[in-house]
C-alpha cells in the first residue's frame, strides 16, 4: 500500500534524460516517484520535475507530441510545485539561441550559449555560489560543488532577473546555475549525480513538499499563455 505521507514526484518522461537516477535519488530521500509520460500522470502529484539533457527544440517537440506543455503551465499557474532540472530549467524561458526554439515562455529571458568558456560542454564537478539564502539549499555550505554537463544556460532578463538568480556558477564567464520564483524552481547541475550535497538539495524538495513549506505562488504567465495551460 501507498504510504500517503510520502510525497508524490511525478518526473516527466520526454526522452530527453536518464530518469533512473533521479528515480533512486527521489526515493531515497523519502519522496514517491513515478515516471509521467502524459497529462493523466502528473495529475496526482505533490511535485512537477522535468528533468532533461539536450537541446529545447527537440524536448519541446517531444513535450507537445505529449500532450504536456499546456499542462506544465497551467500546473505552474495553478502554483503547484515544480522542480526543472538542466534542460528542465532552460525550458522555462522564452527561447533557446541553441537551436532558436521557442520555449515554455515562463520566465522572461532566454537560453545561451556559456561565453568565454574554456571547454564545452561544460561538465563535471563546478561550485555554486549562492545568490541569496532559500531553503532548497538548507544545510548546504556556500559555494558546494554540484556537477554540470551543458553548453548553454538560461538568462532571466528584466527588473525581476536579479530576484529570480538563487545561484551562479563560472566556467568562463558567470551563468545563472539556480533560480528560484515562488513555486518555481530550477537547477542547472544534476542534483542526482551530484553526491551528498546534491542528495541534500533533493532531500530538501521532498521536506518542502511533505511539510507544504513549498515556496508560495508568484504569477508569472501572461494571460495568453495562462489562459492556454487552462484550456
Amino acid at each position: 500500500m501507498t504510504d500517503p505521507r510520502l510525497p508524490r514526484f511525478a518526473v516527466v518522461d520526454y526522452g530527453a534524460g536518464n530518469l533512473v537516477s533521479i528515480d533512486q535519488a527521489l526515493r531515497g530521500t523519502g519522496a514517491e516517484p513515478w515516471i509521467a509520460r502524459d497529462a493523466e500522470a502528473i495529475r496526482d502529484a505533490d511535485v512537477l520535475v522535468v528533468p532533461g539533457v539536450g537541446a529545447s527544440g527537440p524536448a519541446m517537440d517531444r513535450l507537445r507530441r505529449a500532450g504536456l506543455v499546456d499542462p506544465i503551465l497551467a500546473w505552474i499557474d495553478a502554483g503547484r510545485p515544480y522542480l526543472g532540472i538542466c534542460l528542465g530549467l532552460q525550458l522555462l524561458f522564452e527561447g533557446s539561441d541553441e537551436d532558436d526554439a521557442e520555449t515554455l515562455g515562463v520566465l522572461t529571458g532566454r537560453t545561451r550559449r556559456l561565453l568565454d568558456a574554456p571547454t564545452l560542454p561544460h561538465i563535471g564537478w563546478n561550485q555554486v555560489e549562492r545568490t541569496r539564502e532559500h531553503p532548497l539549499f538548507e544545510g548546504i555550505r556556500p559555494g558546494a560543488d554540484f556537477y554540470f554537463v551543458h553548453s548553454y544556460a538560461g538568462e532571466p532578463e528584466g527588473p525581476e532577473a536579479a530576484a529570480q538568480t538563487l545561484a551562479r556558477t563560472t566556467h568562463g564567464a558567470s551563468f545563472v546555475s539556480a533560480i528560484a520564483v515562488g513555486n518555481v524552481l530550477g537547477v542547472q547541475f544534476h542534483p542526482e549525480r551530484s553526491g551528498a550535497d546534491g542528495l541534500r538539495l533533493l532531500a530538501n524538495a521532498v521536506e518542502l513538499a511533505r511539510t507544504g513549506r513549498w515556496p508560495a505562488h508568484v504569477p508569472l504567465l501572461p494571460p495568453s499563455l495562462a489562459a492556454a495551460g487552462a484550456g
